[in-house]
């Protein structure tokens, strides 16, 4: 498969290429040279829950918040 490269440095990627390998409008791809090849990887998005961890910053302990969500009268 060809591909022209445009005046601004455009390439369209076959479909039949980006159907197989799942690549989507809005996908974002890394390019690198290797060995004098262009290689290009899909950049895979960050696990929401990865980038989120730790951000809650809670003034009490673990032991505290489930003690109250429990209804607990004294924490153990």
């Amino acid at each position: 498969m060809n591909a022209v490269v445009s005046e601004k440095g455009q390439v369209t990627i076959p479909k039949a290429l980006r159907d197989r390998l799942g690549i989507h409008a809005g996908q974002v791809l890394a390019f690198e040279e290797e060995e004098g090849r262009l290689v290009a990887r899909k950049v895979m998005p960050a696990d929401p829950l990865a980038t989120a961890w730790g951000i809650l910053q809670v003034a009490r302990s673990s032991d505290e918040i489930l003690s109250e969500l429990r209804g607990d009268d004294a924490i153990a």
